[in-house]
């Protein structure tokens, strides 16, 4: 049954970050409530660093059942919500929220999603030396979920100081050891010599700066996993080098449908329509092209 009809009972829910134009997840989310024939619409707001506390403030206000956050905001909104579940509380980073009754709650869709995109392609963790690109939010959820599965992590950053961050934070909860780097070109060269799985977790690549790459296509190497969690391109300059190389690669597209299956299960209590919200997100992607 399909419901479209939006009324004064409909239940809001959305994504906010910044940039936002680029997001899938509205066309992904609408289809599935309509699929289902829930009273639900979900839009997209873009929210600036300095409004994040009003965005919150509004999302109580307007009763906004649920809310996904993107870039750069998934650690930032933390102070400002009222509980966290244990996952996002060790993670330090959120993209979903649910709000019970002006209760807002934050949760960490990404890390189970980005868990189960390797484990569907057959790629065990454990033991694998992962490099990953960035210390943001979904460097956080990555991390986390990585090293809980006794990978052993370098994580390099432009900013080395949060990549120590990041490292410190995960070795107080696991016991792996973690090595945090300055992004360059030297440290990259080094770690990639010896790594399994690289990981783009930053947003370079993304549409409109498709031509950017983190990594210098000289230090690809054949044999190596490389996954850019970037979607929009689903094939990112880092990718198509990657490939050209004989690099095994994968895109941001699988992540992006299971962490947003979940935080629809959360926000309905309803088994989402995963098949037709991956089906949405590719039409729209293709259609961008």
């Amino acid at each position: 049954m399909e419901k479209s009809i939006i009324s004064g009972k409909t239940n809001v829910c959305g994504i906010i970050g910044d940039p936002i134009e680029h997001t899938m997840s509205p066309v992904m989310h609408n289809t599935a409530f309509r699929k289902l024939g829930l009273d639900y619409v979900y839009l997209a707001f873009q929210v600036h660093r300095e409004e994040l506390d009003k965005a919150v403030a509004g999302m109580r206000a307007l009763n906004i059942r649920g809310l996904n956050v993107t870039i750069p905001h998934k650690v930032a909104i933390i102070p400002l919500l009222d509980k966290l579940d244990p996952l996002a509380e060790k993670i330090g980073a959120i993209n979903t929220i649910v709000n019970e009754d002006g209760v807002l709650t934050g949760y960490n869709t990404d890390a189970t999603g980005f868990l189960q995109t390797l484990l569907e392609k057959g790629i065990k963790p454990k033991g694998k030396k992962v490099i990953i690109l960035g210390a943001g939010g979904a460097a956080r959820a990555i991390s986390f979920i990585l090293a809980e599965r006794r990978a052993k992590l370098v994580i390099l950053n432009r900013h080395l100081a949060r990549a120590e961050d990041l490292a410190q934070r995960i070795a107080q909860v696991f016991p792996e050891e973690i090595e945090a780097l300055a992004l360059s070109e030297k440290n990259l060269s080094r770690a990639l010599a010896t790594a399994d799985i690289l990981i783009n977790t930053t947003s370079l690549g993304m549409v409109p700066e498709v031509d950017e790459t983190p990594v210098p296509a000289r230090l690809l190497k054949p044999g190596l996993i490389v996954f850019d969690i970037v979607y929009n391109p689903v094939k990112t300059r880092l990718l198509k080098e990657a490939e050209a190389v004989g690099a095994q690669t994968i895109n941001g597209l699988d992540m992006l449908v299971w962490q947003g299956v979940l935080a629809f299960e959360k926000w309905t209590g309803q088994k989402a329509p995963l098949e037709v919200m991956k089906r949405e997100a590719i039409k729209a992607l293709a259609h961008e092209d």
